[in-house]
């Protein structure tokens, strides 16, 4: 990771998705990071979130990579 990359948003969307999209990235040799509030605040005692607002992070650097994947699965 380079000083100057930022995480930034891709998709977001339902569990099953999220969870697609996040191996297809993978495969190509993309780490991306989830962000569950609902799941998390669960954990927690609370509800936080929608069980369908489930956040997809990629590096800058990758945005334009993943994005095409994230096109294609949507798209489908």
């Amino acid at each position: 990771m380079h000083d100057k990359d930022k995480i930034v948003l891709v998709y977001t969307g339902n569990e099953v998705t999220v969870e697609r999209i996040k191996v297809n990235l993978e495969m190509e040799g993309i780490i991306p990071i989830v962000k569950d509030g609902f799941n998390s605040g669960l954990s927690a005692g609370f509800v936080g979130g929608v069980p369908s607002g489930i956040d997809l992070f990629v590096l800058d650097s990758d945005f334009e990579k993943a994005i095409e994947i994230v096109k294609v699965i949507v798209e489908e």
